[in-house]
């Protein structure tokens, strides 16, 4: 009875959602949600850590990695495939009054979100790594995973409650990492000022 609520919600707030469309966001959007429309920016992440970091980079980086194979992997594993939610453009009840770009529909099942764990996994753990350095880095982060969370529901492939839980997944598993890449430091006396 709570779940079927809580289903009609999410479905009811994708219809709306969703149905805020025209052509221009068509084609903002699908660069959005689009992850190598981002390289670019991965890259001016980069380049400030290493800026700030020097060769620790290299110790980041590994954290990095497994910030988005975890996020990644849980993402698909713990969750499409157990829950095998289907996503909005593929659900025949609501199919036909889902807003899509160009047709595009993405794997068959979207519970969570993987766009919005990896992107808040990445928000959360670059606004701890640069907190002590640049001071608006966690909003402007969260800001940008926001934005790329909300692509999802706008190009019809994901309902509010797969970005949401998505977006709590990964930034549980940013916060973790974080956590891990700290003790890490401190266990092999790295020096690092995180």
């Amino acid at each position: 009875m709570i779940l079927t609520s809580l289903n009609d919600i999410d479905t009811n707030l994708f219809l709306f959602l969703n149905g805020i469309h025209s052509p221009f966001f068509d084609i903002i959007f699908s660069w959005v949600t689009n992850k190598f429309f981002w390289v670019p920016f991965y890259f001016l992440l980069f380049f400030f850590t290493v800026l700030k970091f020097k060769w620790k980079t290299l110790f980041i980086c590994f954290f990095i990695g497994i910030l988005i194979l975890f996020s990644d992997k849980i993402s698909v594993h713990l969750f499409k495939d157990i829950f095998e939610r289907l996503r909005p453009c593929y659900n025949s009840e609501i199919a036909q009054q889902v807003h899509t770009i160009e047709g595009y529909c993405g794997g068959q099942f979207g519970f969570v979100s993987s766009h919005a764990a990896n992107s808040f996994a990445l928000a959360i753990f670059s606004g701890f790594l640069f907190k002590n350095y640049y001071k608006f880095t966690l909003l402007i982060m969260l800001l940008w995973a926001v934005l790329v969370s909300y692509s999802r529901i706008y190009v019809g492939v994901h309902y509010p409650g797969d970005v949401l839980v998505g977006a709590i997944l990964g930034s549980s598993i940013g916060i973790f990492v974080f956590w891990l890449m700290k003790i890490t430091n401190r266990q092999f006396n790295l020096k690092i000022e995180i």
